[in-house]
């Protein structure tokens, strides 16, 4: 029986892809000096920021971070909505006495910001981010914590998200998962991973439960 849904936060319930592409756009620009591809980085959605960035350079780092972060949080509120239906699907499901959660590789300060944007931070029992957590998506240990702070076990939840780090969490957690067909990322490689679920809209979740 399902008595939770978890939640990924950008590009799940919140619409922040073209705020994600500028602020690493505009990090490799002034640290690096070069543009790289969309596609390229639209790949490593989904994960820390740190492990992108490391990718790029190691020796300048934490300045990397500080400038992306910077361009983040001062275009956030432009460059963000919400997914169509998801404050109704939230709704939705609070009414069928679904517990309800965030599993997010985003730091604390933005995700509470995304949330408190749209009006919807009221929904969720437990907000997971990583300071909350020694190891990240695809760990399971997001998901663990999140159903500790329910009172549920893994298997009384379903990961619903739009990166292969969000079904490989939830299946390393005994949870069943669920892919958002709107992702930017390569559904084929998700599916590859074989997620439990697929939605086209949020409100198909409500046909799962």
């Amino acid at each position: 029986m399902v008595k939770a849904v978890l939640f990924d936060l950008d590009g799940t319930l919140l619409d922040t892809n073209n705020l994600i592409m500028e602020s690493f756009k505009h990090t490799y620009r002034k640290h690096l000096d070069f543009n790289v591809e969309e596609k390229e980085i639209i790949k490593n959605f989904g994960e820390p920021l740190i492990t992108t960035l490391n990718r790029y350079s190691k020796d300048n780092i934490d300045e990397m971070l500080d400038t992306y972060r910077r361009f983040n949080y001062d275009n956030h509120d432009a460059m963000t909505s919400i997914m169509e239906g998801a404050k109704e699907t939230l709704e939705s499901l609070i009414n069928k006495g679904i517990k309800l959660g965030v599993v997010t590789s985003k730091r604390e300060v933005m995700a509470r910001k995304g949330l408190v944007l749209f009006d919807i931070e009221k929904y969720f029992d437990t907000v997971i981010t990583p300071e909350l957590t020694d190891k990240h998506k695809p760990n399971p240990e997001p998901i663990y914590e999140a159903c500790r702070n329910l009172k549920i076990k893994p298997n009384e939840s379903i990961m619903v998200g739009d990166s292969s780090f969000d079904i490989l969490c939830g299946k390393n957690a005994g949870a069943k998962t669920c892919l958002v067909n709107y992702t930017l990322l390569d559904k084929i490689e998700i599916n590859k991973y074989k997620p439990d679920y697929k939605v086209d809209k949020l409100n198909d979740i409500l046909e799962i439960i």
